[in-house]
């Protein structure tokens, strides 16, 4: 198993990023859902907490991914794959990395424009209060979220499909 990837196949770097990736958005995206229809308590700031965290994770490891993408060119598709899905395969890696960064940001600035303190980059950040502005952050949250949900259900599904209809292994590249 190689480090970095190779024209065929992913290294375990970009392996690890990946699942680890994939992990933490099974996790933070129901979590998410679930701690909208919270009551405001004890329970609702531990799941709140837990959110947090780990969407401040997930932004992390979205600039390490950027930053190793970058470094490490990924691996060719086939060259059976016609045009036409390569395009729609990197149209749906970037706008997949669009919408997480779009996520954590916008919940970032959810949590400052409301008038909390966040500790970002080892930085204690606190804004002043600004509801309205709030409030689209949070919208743009919720429906970022909505995007993202599509966007790894059409991710999934190329997976699926090429394996059933195209009998081409892609999940072997990234395993």
């Amino acid at each position: 198993m190689h480090i970095k990837n190779t024209l065929t196949e992913y290294g375990i770097i970009s392996k690890l990023l990946h699942w680890l990736s994939a992990i933490l958005l099974l996790v933070q995206i129901p979590l998410g859902f679930y701690l909208v229809d919270l009551d405001f308590g004890e329970e609702r700031l531990n799941v709140e907490n837990i959110h947090i965290i780990i969407g401040l994770s997930i932004f992390y490891l979205v600039i390490i991914r950027l930053l190793n993408n970058i470094l490490n060119p990924t691996p060719k598709l086939d060259p059976s794959v016609f045009s036409g899905q390569k395009f729609i395969a990197k149209l749906n890696h970037v706008l997949l990395y669009v919408a997480i960064l779009s996520i954590t940001i916008s919940g970032i600035l959810k949590k400052l424009f409301n008038g909390e303190t966040l500790v970002i980059f080892f930085k204690e950040i606190e804004i002043q209060d600004n509801f309205e502005l709030a409030n689209q952050f949070y919208n743009i949250h919720i429906y970022s979220n909505y995007t993202i949900v599509a966007l790894i259900t059409l991710h999934i599904s190329a997976v699926i499909i090429h394996k059933l209809f195209f009998s081409e292994n892609l999940l072997k590249k990234i395993l």
